[in-house]
């Protein structure tokens, strides 16, 4: 995980109201939930596992040429 400096923000009785990460943190966070929230369906899940443990492919520059980006 990102090493970071979470800052607290509190009301004037001291009672906390927000939290303020830097940005890289929020990025993993949303990450995180993305990926939980597509591991709750089977075939997404199968998807994924699949996904992680194929070894064919091609570089990435190579793709955006193929796609014409």
């Amino acid at each position: 995980m990102i090493e970071t400096q979470v800052q607290y923000v509190s009301d004037e009785k001291g009672q906390l109201q927000s939290v303020i990460v830097p940005i890289e943190l929020w990025r993993e966070i949303l990450s995180e939930r993305e990926t939980a929230y597509l591991l709750q369906s089977d075939a997404m899940r199968q998807r994924l596992l699949a996904a992680i443990q194929r070894q064919d492919g091609i570089p990435f520059e190579e793709a955006l040429e193929k796609l014409g980006i």
